[in-house]
């Protein structure tokens, strides 16, 4: 169930970040409203975590941890190519036919993360969000290259518990109802909608036709 702390009538904008697990595991969301907490989702559903998205909530950004689009040849998207060129260590994202054969639904997360970007399709496509137009839309975002971004260039993903909550707090993000890595996670992908609907500096990796990482365009002081 949502749970949502206080009010944000007087808070604008509200956008919500959404980390991406497996079928046992599945979606955990954050809600930010004047880039502070306001509501946190867990369900493995993607019918309900996009109403509450979009509905319940009303988010104008929606930022989400998993890839956007398929590769087209079975290699790394040039997303995550340049990413990696950066030092930045990601999963590389397969063809949708070779996510689908794996014999342990290794991809199982990226079919969930892709059903959810349909989910929002029709109120929240995907978009580059530094240009102008729509108001409401999606974007990928991945929590390691955020942290990477803000911290100037230094993530360490084995110390990642740790990193990402200080990150959050000097973010002024209050953690109290952020119980796991996943919310925490999801709060990261929260700030950098935050970021997009305010029309602060961002930076993107990749090509619209393959998929653009969204991140922070610069560190936080």
């Amino acid at each position: 169930m949502p749970t949502p702390e206080t009010s944000s009538s007087d808070h604008t904008p509200l956008v919500v970040g959404i980390d991406v697990g497996g079928p046992t595991k599945g979606f955990h969301a954050v809600a930010l409203a004047g880039g502070r907490y306001h509501a946190t989702l867990a369900s493995k559903d993607v019918a309900e975590l996009a109403h509450w998205s979009v509905h319940t909530m009303g988010a104008t950004v929606i930022a989400v941890d998993a890839p956007c689009a398929w590769s087209t040849d079975g290699r790394c998207r040039p997303a995550e190519r340049r990413l990696m060129e950066q030092g930045i260590y990601c999963f590389a994202t397969p063809t949708r036919a070779m996510a689908l054969v794996h014999p342990r639904n290794h991809f199982g997360w990226m079919l969930g993360g892709m059903a959810l970007f349909e989910a929002l399709a029709s109120t929240h496509p995907v978009r580059d969000p530094r240009s102008p137009g729509r108001t409401r839309y999606g974007i990928e975002t991945f929590p390691h290259a955020i942290t990477w971004h803000l911290q100037g260039g230094e993530a360490n993903a084995k110390r990642k518990r740790t990193e990402r909550r200080a990150l959050l707090d000097r973010l002024g993000i209050d953690r109290a109802a952020l119980t796991n890595i996943d919310k925490v996670d999801a709060a990261l992908c929260a700030y950098v909608a935050h970021l997009a609907a305010t029309g602060a500096p961002l930076q993107a990796y990749g090509e619209e036709a393959t998929g653009l990482i969204v991140v922070p365009g610069r560190a936080v002081d």
